[in-house]
């Protein structure tokens, strides 16, 4: 699904991903992990487009396409979707209309027809409830007024109707408290399948305790140090990352 080849990242002018290998199929959560300033945000950004970021090297393919041509709008209507750390509010914008374009476009992407209103409503409430979002939220404007865990919860929201090949979680988990974490998690697993897959970017492992990784992988300093199975995640959170650190130190 994901091939990613020594890619290479910088944002004005630093040097942030120095050399990043990345193979995820189908079906696989991959959790990456690493302290603040590794650059897990920033790979999340450069395989989403963001203009921001200016890719030197490399190569990222998804399903066989090479993303780093494609505008950030067509890199999601081909099935790429980012949970952001930090959802902005986007005021006077309802969520139905915010959604219902989202949805609208990506189908005209694909070749098909818009969705009628009734059946967009019909959609709409199916996808709301896997999150135990309530429907007041979906008359508001876009995260207006919204607590962090309910703006979280909207973006898996978002996520269900958009039903993305790939999903990459930006530490969906920041800021949450258990329940919330919970609610978040059980959408993520309602909405997995064989056919699609998940990058989970977090801290903690016991966001990884909910959402089950087949792979975990350490970022230190733009480049993947150390990848191993959900295991790696529980040492983590025991000894932090100075043994890691250590190895790499005495290579």
């Amino acid at each position: 699904m994901l091939e990613v080849k020594n890619l290479h990242a910088t944002i004005a002018g630093k040097e942030i991903l120095r050399g990043i290998n990345l193979t995820i199929n189908d079906g696989e959560i991959h959790a990456i992990m690493g302290p603040n300033g590794s650059g897990k945000s920033t790979l999340s950004a450069v395989l989403t487009g963001n203009p921001l970021y200016e890719v030197t090297a490399g190569e990222a393919w998804f399903n066989g396409k090479n993303i780093l041509e494609m505008k950030p709008e067509d890199r999601a209507h081909e099935g790429l979707f980012l949970s952001f750390q930090y959802p902005v509010e986007i005021p006077g914008v309802s969520m139905t209309n915010f959604l219902k374009a989202a949805v609208n476009e990506k189908r005209k992407y694909q070749g098909q027809p818009e969705l009628k209103a009734g059946d967009f409503l019909k959609l709409m409430n199916e996808k709301r409830k896997v999150v135990e979002l309530d429907s007041k939220f979906t008359r508001r404007s876009v995260n207006e007024g919204f607590s962090g865990g309910e703006k979280k919860r909207n973006e898996i929201f978002q996520m269900a109707m958009l039903e993305p090949k790939l999903a990459i979680l930006d530490e969906t988990d920041s800021g949450l408290d258990v329940d919330a974490m919970r609610v978040v998690a059980d959408g993520v697993n309602k909405m997995h399948t064989p056919e699609t897959s998940a990058i989970v970017i977090t801290h903690y492992e016991r966001l990884l305790d909910m959402i089950k990784p087949d792979v975990v992988h350490v970022l230190y300093k733009g480049r993947i140090v150390k990848t191993a199975g959900p295991e790696l995640a529980k040492e983590i959170e025991q000894r932090g990352y100075d043994w890691i650190k250590a190895e790499l130190e005495e290579e």
